[in-house]
């Protein structure tokens, strides 16, 4: 199988919830991922328990915090910037970008309902190692960088959650270069995707406390976005879905890819 090249900017642990590397850390692949066809009912390897919500936003208020609206397309932080709060996730969707020399760019992670994001630079004083723009309208909470850390001096229970989330950023650096570097595309589109079905559940079971099991999900995000997403070109990935269509391991309807 020919090695993939592996844009830096996917290994960077700062964006815990990067879905390609959430993917192939947490085993999402299945045993049915060998033929890539869509078994019912197949299971993933995300445990159905798995909950982001990292600080009540009461609790985050009660510090201090103060809410930032923000419109589609607007930068929350630049790369190069000092980071000086904490931030989270109240309704809409923020993505973190690299972009490389040639200016393409690779999405690092989306956050949503919850996620919290941007906290290494804050905890360890260095610059953003990338951008934070609104996908649509949002609104982020944000904790100066002094009273979050009061906040974690004073709330042992919060403060190891936030280890346990650095110690599981540390295990993507260290086995996402044994794992994502030798699948071909349509391998890391597939686990993408089925990544994505199942956060999708798992958020609405978060918001609704409903499960709905066997439904179809449409990928919320274009061919340029997925690609952003697994470090491909977005030629590689319109090639890519097409054929997976066409072997039956998705559906199109007009141009949502549906699974």
């Amino acid at each position: 199988m020919r090695k993939n090249n592996v844009p830096s900017s996917l290994t960077d642990y700062n964006s815990l919830w990067n879905p390609v590397l959430e993917a192939f850390t947490k085993q999402v692949i299945s045993a049915d991922d060998k033929s890539h066809f869509l078994h019912t009912g197949a299971q993933v390897g995300l445990s159905h328990e798995n909950n982001r919500i990292m600080i009540d936003p009461l609790v985050l208020q009660s510090y201090g915090a103060k809410e930032v609206s923000l419109q589609k397309d607007e930068v929350l932080f630049r790369e190069g910037e000092e980071a000086q709060y904490y931030f989270q996730v109240l309704s809409g969707a923020i993505k973190m970008i690299t972009n490389s020399p040639d200016g393409q760019e690779f999405i690092q992670g989306v956050f949503k309902g919850s996620d919290s994001f941007g906290e290494p630079p804050l905890l360890c004083s260095f610059p953003y190692p990338s951008h934070a723009i609104a996908l649509e309208p949002s609104a982020v909470i944000k904790l100066s960088k002094e009273k979050f850390l009061t906040l974690l001096r004073e709330n042992f229970d919060i403060h190891l959650h936030l280890d346990k989330v650095l110690c599981q950023r540390l295990r993507y650096k260290s086995m996402v270069l044994s794992e994502i570097s030798f699948y071909d595309p349509e391998h890391r589109i597939m686990s993408l995707l089925k990544y994505l079905k199942e956060d999708s559940r798992i958020q609405n079971k978060r918001e609704s406390g409903m499960v709905r099991e066997g439904h179809n999900y449409i990928v919320p995000f274009t061919r340029q976005q997925l690609a952003d997403m697994s470090g491909l070109r977005v030629e590689t990935v319109i090639r890519t879905v097409k054929k997976m269509e066409e072997d039956g391991k998705v559906k199109l309807i007009g141009r949502k890819i549906t699974l």
